[in-house]
């Protein structure tokens, strides 16, 4: 599985999904530490990955909708 990991989370997390045989990228990673939800969230679409995340905004259906074409 995909994985993106938001800047709330740490190194461990990253390494145990790893470890586990997924793909996971990292916000930190990629440079969007501290960029707007909206540029997180296209960024997971277009990359076709899973966000975790401790940030509960992310949660709001109706700004991030889970029926949206990925």
């Amino acid at each position: 599985m995909r994985f993106k990991l938001d800047e709330n989370l740490g190194r461990r997390g990253q390494d145990l999904l790893t470890e586990a045989g997924h793909d996971v990228a990292t916000v930190f990673d990629q440079n969007l530490n501290q960029a707007p939800d909206s540029e997180i969230i296209e960024a997971c679409r277009r990359e076709r990955r899973c966000l975790v995340t401790l940030d509960l905004d992310f949660g709001n259906p109706l700004r991030f909708n889970q029926n949206d074409d990925l």
